[in-house]
């Protein structure tokens, strides 16, 4: 049986980022576990039946790595990303005074940031769905087409079914996910890279959206001393400058494990 993962609780960016990356790499080892499964029912038994067995095993390790990806961006989106911003909103208020509350500048900044992320999450899902696509797809094809045509029992069969193994690892490998731009990441990474970018630019909604309410206008970036402001190589280094909110709010990070925040200047 998989092991349960209980349910998401809001805290630290990093350990919650590793929570989601651990759970979607163990719903995607688990599918690669399956993908192995049907290899070798190509390779040592390529009855018809018992291939599309093991078929039918991987398609359900697809819909469970799915599944999985789906609960773990509902869980962030619901309790992480709320959690964040009014940290970050918090942090306004100890500079600029006031206090917090979710008026309606800051409902609807979470609102979007929700459905922002829940759409980030469920399109790399589907690139790295359709690879598993492509290898079921691929060795369903073979199941019908290939492995009935094999002798039963003889050697040349057998090399046959073995060459026809070694061809859909080869061509179908699944330790990492292919992008469509060409990128190669495996699933961990990719999951990690996308809660910690999520959540930095959370934190700083709240803090650029208080400052904002506040009536504040310009904020001090803090930022790693070679982090620069549009990207990590931009030549234009953002920490320790002065930008405005507006400014801020359109690049509140510059990578995706950017360890960018602001503080309001309301003496500027």
């Amino acid at each position: 049986m998989p092991y349960v993962w209980p349910p998401l609780l809001p805290g630290d960016q990093e350990e919650v980022a590793g929570r989601v990356a651990a759970v979607l790499e163990d719903a995607w080892q688990r599918l690669i576990a399956k993908q192995a499964a049907v290899i070798t029912a190509f390779a040592d038994n390529w009855r018809t039946p018992y291939v599309l067995a093991t078929l039918a095993e991987f398609r359900r390790a697809i819909e469970d790595f799915h599944r999985a990806v789906d609960e773990e961006a509902a869980g962030f989106v619901r309790r992480q990303l709320p959690y964040l911003y009014e940290q970050g909103a918090t942090a306004a208020v100890a500079v600029s005074g006031g206090r917090f509350a979710w008026t309606l500048i800051h409902r609807d900044a979470l609102q979007a940031l929700a459905a922002d992320s829940y759409a980030d999450f469920l399109r790399r899902s589907q690139e790295a769905g359709r690879m598993a696509e492509q290898f079921y797809r691929a060795a369903r094809a073979a199941a019908r087409r290939e492995v009935p045509l094999l002798a039963a029992g003889n050697t040349t069969a057998r090399q046959a079914a073995r060459a026809l193994a070694d061809r859909l690892t080869a061509e179908h490998r699944l330790d990492h996910v292919i992008y469509r731009n060409g990128a190669r990441v495996p699933v961990r990474a990719w999951a990690e890279a996308a809660t910690l970018a999520k959540s930095a630019v959370a934190y700083n909604s709240g803090t650029l959206n208080q400052a904002r309410q506040a009536g504040v206008t310009m904020v001090e970036v803090f930022d790693g001393p070679d982090c620069g402001w549009t990207s990590h190589t931009d030549p234009d280094k953002a920490t320790g400058t002065v930008r405005s909110v507006d400014e801020a709010a359109a690049w509140p990070i510059s990578h995706p494990r950017c360890r960018r925040s602001f503080g309001p200047r309301p003496d500027l």
